[in-house]
């Protein structure tokens, strides 16, 4: 058994940037792997101090989903339980938790995103995307379904018919056609996807944080309501933001006409 950590956390200036790695495995995600994320994931969550989280990976790839070498020898012993249970038990909770975030989550997608691991930069507010990266919903290749929240996500991203067609035939779509789909938020020349992440974390770590936590719920929330109960959702968020001293010091600021500095409360 390898003591390597599989991922790992640093929290610097209010980001906290959760890393997968295993880079001589793509990443992938055994079960140590997954119970490791999502253990950072709710830490950080949960962190007062963490006002933007990241999410990337080391070597030459973000992350290609399950491991299928655990897959095969869990398969071949007859662990079905164990096998079966992980989209339950390890998956559901990892993305819910990504998406439940009352803070900013942004992927640096720095290699291939490829079956879970496309679906967890999916899940993220914003994907920064190297050049040389792409995204592969590989799951009809090896006859599953899609998973960790990816049936909402990806037509939400690309619409139904463009998130049919990729999960139907899987190929990697590369960097520049992930930006003209609406899969990147952004691509930038490998060499310089950290700094490029590094500034846009610090932007939104200095951000009004809870304002930006309601918006990217209040939108999570209008995704499967009605009009009449998202601006209902919507009016329970300006009640909640316009407490904050955050948005006092904002009011402040605009009436002396200086820039108002955020503490993320």
């Amino acid at each position: 058994m390898s003591d390597v950590t599989p991922v790992l956390l640093e929290v610097a200036d209010g980001v906290a940037t959760v890393t997968f790695n295993r880079p001589e495995a793509m990443n992938s995600l055994d079960i140590a792997t997954k119970e490791a994320l999502l253990a950072r994931l709710r830490q950080v969550a949960d962190d007062p101090t963490v006002r933007c989280v990241v999410l990337t990976g080391t070597g030459r790839a973000f992350c290609v989903g399950q491991d299928l070498k655990e897959h095969v020898a869990l398969l071949e012993s007859g662990a079905t339980d164990t096998l079966f249970t992980t989209v339950e038990q390890h998956y559901n909770p990892i993305v819910t938790t990504i998406v439940g975030m009352q803070k900013p989550v942004v992927a640096a997608v720095n290699g291939v995103a490829a079956g879970a691991g496309a679906s967890l930069a999916f899940a993220c507010d914003l994907r920064i995307v190297a050049d040389t990266a792409g995204f592969n919903l590989a799951f009809a290749n090896i006859a599953l379904s899609c998973d960790t929240g990816s049936s909402f996500t990806l037509q939400r991203l690309v619409g139904r018919a463009k998130a049919i067609e990729l999960l139907y035939f899987p190929r990697t779509v590369k960097a520049d056609e992930a930006l003209t789909l609406g899969l990147a938020t952004q691509v930038v020349p490998a060499g310089e996807l950290s700094e490029v992440v590094t500034g846009l974390a610090a932007r939104l770590a200095a951000g009004p944080t809870v304002a930006l936590g309601a918006m990217r719920q209040s939108l999570a929330f209008a995704a499967d309501h009605t009009f009449m109960e998202a601006v209902e959702f919507e009016s329970t968020q300006m009640t909640k933001t316009g407490q904050t001293a955050d948005h006092a010091a904002a009011v402040t600021a605009f009436l002396t006409k200086e820039k108002p500095v955020f503490e993320g409360r």
